[in-house]
């Protein structure tokens, strides 16, 4: 789809009730909104969803900074500026290639070896808007064979941006059941590294990701669910993708743990092609599909409520993917901005 044609077919949607009362901002309370949102959300959402499949028309292995476990669907107070830094590093010995998988033959190979970090940096525009800008450096490793060179290559990784509108808090709501729930506009640009090395750290391509984020208590204290998912139009490479993430947090005074689930899925591509020697041939379009499993835990500071949190993730099963089993570790530090007391209700 061209960028006039989607334009045109986002005008057609926000001429809708729900978009033109929560995602324009009109002066309507937050509960109004979330009432709304709950009215309609299946129409919408699978719209969005099926004019993300027509656009259809991924270089290298998926990586673009993006925080876990729906974080982004909090949004800082008016004002406020979170800054945030985030190291990442990644190990994988085994891949899966044309529907098979293949193993690094010894101890003496280094297979994908990954170094990264990047800093995450949050504005409050207003009581539900908000901006992030996340702009960092990736290194990575290769080595399949003895047969082969070890490979590497660095540079500015994938950097992203996007403007987040918090359509309801579950805090404002008048139902127990509605979460709190943002929409972002993300937008991705092409870093510097090499994306002709084998299992490259990332697409080194512009794209549009649209996103739904949610987060919701229930059951017992502390306890609750987030879900996140995106779909994101490869501008530069034309191959699309879609995540979906799903899990569980609990909460314990300062203490949050996280388990969750994240499927990505490209819609078209190439295989990757292992000789008999263990050398590979990585077209330059992947089709790269995985499952992972994600866990995390974080501690929240009383007072100045600074963040620091670890990471892990691994990939249990894909293809045209490494198995890689991620480790990283990240901190928050709000500064500035003024609570906003919750918009009225109806």
């Amino acid at each position: 789809m061209k960028p006039l044609n989607l334009l045109r077919a986002s005008s057609a949607i926000s001429r809708a009730p729900l978009p033109a009362i929560c995602l324009l901002g009109r002066r309507r309370s937050a509960a109004s909104c979330c009432f709304k949102l709950a009215a309609f959300p299946a129409r919408y959402f699978v719209g969005l969803i099926w004019l993300g499949m027509l656009a259809s028309p991924v270089i290298a292995s998926e990586n673009a900074p993006h925080r876990p476990f729906a974080l982004w669907a909090d949004v800082p107070d008016q004002g406020q500026f979170v800054l945030g830094a985030v190291y990442q590093q990644a190990d994988a010995s085994a891949f899966w290639a044309a529907g098979q998988r293949h193993s690094v033959p010894d101890d003496s190979v280094s297979g994908v070896h990954l170094n990264q970090g990047y800093f995450a940096i949050q504005y409050g525009i207003s009581e539900r808007w908000a901006a992030d800008l996340n702009l960092g450096y990736t290194k990575q490793t290769y080595q399949g064979s003895p047969a082969q060179a070890e490979t590497s290559t660095s540079g500015i990784m994938d950097w992203s941006f996007g403007l987040r509108y918090q359509l309801c808090n579950e805090a404002w709501a008048q139902s127990a059941w509605l979460p709190t729930a943002t929409f972002r506009a993300g937008f991705v640009l092409p870093g510097s590294f090499d994306q002709y090395s084998p299992f490259s750290p990332g697409l080194r391509s512009a794209a549009i990701a649209p996103e739904l984020l949610l987060r919701k208590h229930f059951a017992w204290e502390g306890f609750g669910s987030y879900g996140d998912g995106l779909y994101r139009w490869n501008r530069t490479s034309g191959n699309d993708q879609y995540i979906i993430a799903l899990g569980f947090f609990q909460q314990l005074k300062h203490w949050e743990i996280d388990l969750g689930w994240r499927h990505l899925q490209t819609l078209s591509g190439s295989d990757i092609t292992v000789a008999a020697d263990g050398t590979i041939s990585y077209p330059r379009s992947p089709r790269e599909n995985s499952e992972s499993i994600e866990a995390g835990v974080s501690y929240t500071t009383a007072t100045r409520h600074y963040r620091y949190a670890g990471q892990v993730r691994s990939v249990l099963d894909g293809n045209n993917a490494d198995e890689k089993f991620w480790f990283g570790f990240s901190v928050d530090f709000p500064v500035g901005g003024k609570a906003t007391a919750s918009p009225a209700a109806p």
